[in-house]
């Protein structure tokens, strides 16, 4: 029994919750830095607060993937996944803009990231369970779609409250504007509804029909391991581990005693995690085998296919741009372009409205790139098709620095929503021809560690970077950003296809 072809709107339904996932994940990359500089955060302290994004979703993310993949109840598979994580998703959009002080707003930063990876991670494995893989590249591209409506949607509304229904966006020291907060609200409000459209409209198939799928698919089917991953014996774990963590420790040291920026010590402190989490493995395996759901996620992180980890180095370039660009356009686009960094002037509140603008022209953009890209791939493979996305990207953040009038930077942001669309789609096209279809989940959740890893690298040495070289100009993040992404689009190409020929869903 092969999977049946899915017609245009069962895949429109099976995808549309990624409207609602990314208004929230819209409102908090166009606007988090926006309220830590209204309550008080400096500059070269925003992406230490922005921690929290990379954080939850390097643990939350493999995990749910493990547990999705061994999960079956009354609502399916990952459907109890999309349901729970929008319900604290929802919450934590509704609070965060009320918070009255910095350590709140930060919180609920970290309590939103973690809902909303519970709730996204299993989307991309939902593509793998439900499509055909002649379907995927469609599957795919319906949710960079809606990625990029929802982040239309998020960026725009702070700004069409203001100009159109007069709402206002200027508050008192220390309070976000009234455009800001309803905002939110009508995000969390879009969440929730789009996500449960989702669940409620879209049949799973059960872990034994999916079974018996894999199983009768033929010479055609995914690839991937048929048996176990090759599994690790404790010396190892316990020998690397050793080492990961000593090494940790004397990062930590040299940190302290050169007096560093206290950001170094979230990167150090993840050296020595990444040591502990191999030795507390070892001690599993040499207690229980491999029964534990600990031992089986990292097995499969040092047995991943080759395809993956030759993308892991494209994602990390390409990521640490993005990032870098989430953070810093608002305090560079408000003191390069606007003037001012006084977040109770008009100037900075109209220069953040207008990013909030330019985040929805890129995602526009990435709207309806999605479906171009397909068609490019085609013509000039998907190597190709993604180096020449991310090359258009970064020329969009370097530009930046060259284009002073900030009506034109919507130039910029074209490239940007290209390469964005192109970052959210073909990496996942490849790698899922790689994956063995009953991991589908956990890997694509490991496969998060290396959007995860950059995004931590950045918060920690961004802010690290321009004190030290740029003078504190947050203008400079961005054209870090944007090397970073030619240097994305030249790695490219040491990734292999693992698929044989296909006809493009």
């Amino acid at each position: 029994m092969a999977k049946p072809r899915l017609n245009f709107l069962q895949i429109w339904n099976m995808c549309f919750g990624f409207l609602g996932i990314q208004v929230g994940f819209g409102l908090q990359n166009a606007n988090a830095s926006r309220i830590f500089q209204t309550l008080g955060a400096e500059v070269d302290h925003l992406a230490i607060l922005w921690i929290a994004a990379p954080v939850t979703g390097l643990l939350v993310q493999p995990i749910i993937g493990h547990l999705s993949d061994k999960t079956w109840g009354r609502l399916g598979r990952r459907r109890p996944y999309f349901f729970y994580g929008a319900l604290v998703t929802t919450a934590a959009l509704v609070f965060m803009p009320l918070s009255p002080v910095l350590w709140l707003a930060a919180g609920a930063l970290w309590i939103m990231d973690a809902s909303i990876n519970v709730t996204m991670e299993p989307f991309r494995a939902f593509v793998g369970d439900l499509l055909p893989e002649e379907q995927r590249t469609t599957g795919f591209a319906m949710q960079s779609f809606f990625i990029g409506i929802g982040a239309v949607l998020a960026s725009v509304l702070p700004w069409v409250l203001t100009n159109w229904f007069a709402v206002s966006n200027v508050a008192t020291p220390g309070e976000v504007p009234d455009s800001v907060r309803i905002a939110f609200h009508v995000g969390a409000a879009a969440l929730f509804l789009s996500v449960m459209w989702t669940v409620f409209t879209t049949r799973e198939y059960s872990p034994a029909e999916l079974e018996e799928m894999d199983r009768t698919a033929g010479p055609d089917a995914s690839p991937g391991p048929a048996t176990p991953v090759q599994q690790r014996h404790e010396p190892r774990y316990f020998v690397h581990g050793l080492v990961w963590a000593t090494a940790g420790v004397a990062a930590t040291w040299l940190v302290a005693l050169a007096k560093l920026q206290k950001e170094l010590f979230v990167l150090t402190g993840f050296i020595i995690l990444f040591g502990l989490v191999q030795v507390f493995a070892g001690w599993m395996r040499r207690r229980r085998g491999a029964s534990s759901g600990l031992v089986e996620i990292v097995d499969d992180l040092f047995n991943m296919p080759d395809a993956m980890r030759q993308l892991a180095v494209v994602q990390f370039f390409s990521w640490f741009g993005l990032f870098a660009m989430w953070i810093y356009t608002t305090p560079a686009v408000t003191a390069f372009h606007y003037g001012s960094t006084d977040t109770a002037s008009e100037a900075f509140n109209s220069g953040a409205d207008w990013v909030g603008v330019l985040f929805g022209i890129y995602n526009g953009v990435a709207a309806l790139a999605a479906f171009l890209i397909p068609v490019v791939s085609r013509r000039i493979g998907q190597r190709g098709c993604h180096a020449l996305n991310l090359c258009l990207g970064g020329l969009g953040l370097l530009s930046f620095l060259i284009i002073h009038d900030p009506r034109l930077l919507w130039i910029s942001m074209i490239g940007v929503g290209i390469a964005w669309a192109s970052i959210l789609s073909v990496p996942y096209a490849i790698l899922s021809r790689a994956l063995p279809p009953r991991k589908m989940g956990v890997y694509m959740g490991i496969f998060n560690f290396f959007i995860v890893i950059p995004q931590l690298v950045a918060a920690t040495i961004l802010g690290l970077l321009l004190q030290a070289f740029f003078g504190g100009q947050p203008i400079f993040a961005l054209v870090l950003g944007g090397a970073s992404m030619v240097v994305a689009a030249l790695c490219v190409f040491g990734v292999s296809d693992p698929a044989r020929a296909r006809t493009p869903g």
